[in-house]
């Protein structure tokens, strides 16, 4: 069993800033790659920032910038720093990550947390 718990969303306003944690537990062996998404009532979940393994990043242009997403193998935690904060960028953020339970779990699989809420006033 694995689970991950977001934290850090709230309420701020407009050119506020927020920081994202999502930690991992359970039967891990190794994460694979880690990122954030984010959903909007009636529209699909986007993925906003992945991280490799290595580190390496990748950004929404909505976002590029002003976010950055980090990683702590160790403590099997992947964050989102989110600064110059819009009202665009309410949302609900969710954390994924590529998870192997053992060694031979060769690809991983991926596994959501519950989501946190975002919400930013003008």
């Amino acid at each position: 069993q694995v689970q991950l718990v977001e934290s850090g969303g709230g309420l701020v306003q407009a050119g506020g800033s927020l920081r994202l944690s999502c930690p991992a537990s359970g039967s891990i062996f190794a994460i694979n790659a880690m990122g954030w998404f984010r959903q909007v009532p009636g529209k699909q979940r986007k993925l906003v920032a992945p991280i490799t393994t290595g580190g390496s990043t990748n950004y929404a242009d909505s976002v590029k910038g002003r976010f950055t997403i980090s990683r702590d193998d160790a403590k099997n935690t992947v964050y989102l720093q989110m600064n110059s904060l819009k009202p665009e960028d309410t949302a609900v953020y969710y954390c994924n990550l590529v998870i192997r339970t053992t060694g031979w779990d060769y690809n991983g699989m991926d596994y959501w947390g519950k989501g946190t809420l975002v919400t930013v006033s003008s």
